[in-house]
């Protein structure tokens, strides 16, 4: 599946709470997207998010149905150290 990087940028800081943390799981998991990991920059106001998902579209859905901004989407691909091994 593509990967994605999603930057975010929070007018507020930054609070997720369980009930948040469910509903973004259900509705990643209805526009089939997968969160894999965030970074949260120290002011906590911005966040740039790994994403898996079929194509942009679906994550820019998801942040709509769950109020979030998707200001920057980029599509990635992996690379690791072990490449230059």
């Amino acid at each position: 599946m593509p990967r994605f990087i999603i930057e975010r940028q929070f007018a507020e800081q930054l609070e997720v709470d369980d009930d948040a943390k469910l509903k973004i799981k259900e509705v990643n998991d209805e526009e089939g997207i997968e969160w894999i990991f965030s970074f949260l920059s120290a002011d906590k106001r911005k966040t740039y998010c790994l994403y898996e998902a079929p194509d942009e579209d679906s994550i820019r859905k998801a942040a709509e149905r769950l109020n979030i901004p998707a200001d920057v989407i980029t599509p990635v691909d992996r690379i690791d150290p072990g490449i230059f091994a």
